[in-house]
């Protein structure tokens, strides 16, 4: 029991580690961590832009050849750009959990969460790293689309745009994939799950096919997907052809992330016991 003399250093010192400002540090630091273990380890990231690029290279000049999807004035590889960028973040992100669980294995975790540092701040650092990382993804997408002749928008707007909703998206499905991490618990059993997730939500999305195109209960699906309006964000950033408005795609997007590192939050210590 602390005596009154101490107490009040104490509180003050609570009170400090729950300021907005040393909030904001404690997710920088979180983040800052994560981002040095990919600047040790780059190949991580061309290693995954193998797969976006195969579908640019493949499936979207086939489809451009064949025009068996009706794209408006977008040819189709223009159109699938945004997608397969989506893509790339949504699998990128979707397996971040693992990481989590391989932390806690070695008792990295452990340390974080006897540090001063809120959960909430533990999440968003993570979710912010993944961010950083996708960026990356974005950048390689872009450079392959525009090398294409897909026509990416390169104005600082568009730019801007593109390079927030892809760090919105990663934070997203990485604390998404934290909070699975926190209900399995295992590796074996994440990296089954995070397999059968990532298919139907790439499918169940207007990635690669307008929503005009599907049957209606699909529609339904995919418009309570948060991977629908990334999609259509990307799109009217890179070139032009959002659908549903950028005001509801951020909307939807922030909520989903906000809502999510809060679940994720009071999640995380589970993941230890």
């Amino acid at each position: 029991m602390p005596s009154p003399a101490n107490a009040a250093p104490l509180t003050a010192w609570a009170d400090r580690t729950r300021s907005p400002a040393a909030f904001a540090e404690q997710v920088l630091a979180i983040a800052a961590v994560e981002v040095r273990k990919l600047a040790r380890d780059p190949t991580e990231m061309f290693t995954r832009s193998v797969q976006p690029a195969l579908w640019l290279l493949v499936f979207g000049q086939v489809f451009t050849r064949t025009r068996a999807i009706p794209t408006g004035s977008l040819s189709y590889s223009a159109f699938m750009a945004p997608g397969i960028l989506a893509q790339s973040v949504l699998f990128m992100a979707i397996f971040y959990g693992i990481a989590v669980i391989w932390e806690r294995d070695l008792g990295t975790l452990h340390k974080l969460l006897v540090s001063p540092a809120r959960r909430t701040a533990l999440v968003a650092g993570k979710a912010l790293s993944a961010g950083v990382r996708g960026l990356v993804q974005a950048t390689i997408v872009y450079v392959i689309a525009a090398a294409l002749g897909s026509g990416p928008r390169f104005d600082p707007i568009a730019l801007l745009g593109v390079a927030v909703m892809v760090v919105l998206a990663s934070a997203l499905f990485s604390t998404f994939s934290l909070c699975i991490a926190c209900l399995v618990k295992t590796r074996e059993r994440f990296m089954g799950i995070g397999q059968v997730l990532t298919m139907p939500l790439f499918f169940a999305s207007n990635a690669i096919y307008p929503l005009a195109m599907m049957p209606h209960w699909l529609q339904v699906v995919a418009r309570g997907n948060p991977l629908t309006y990334v999609v259509d964000a990307l799109r009217a950033f890179m070139v032009n052809g959002g659908a549903l408005g950028l005001p509801l795609d951020f909307a939807v997007v922030v909520t989903v992330l906000v809502a999510l590192v809060a679940i994720a939050a009071r999640m995380f210590p589970t993941l230890v016991r």
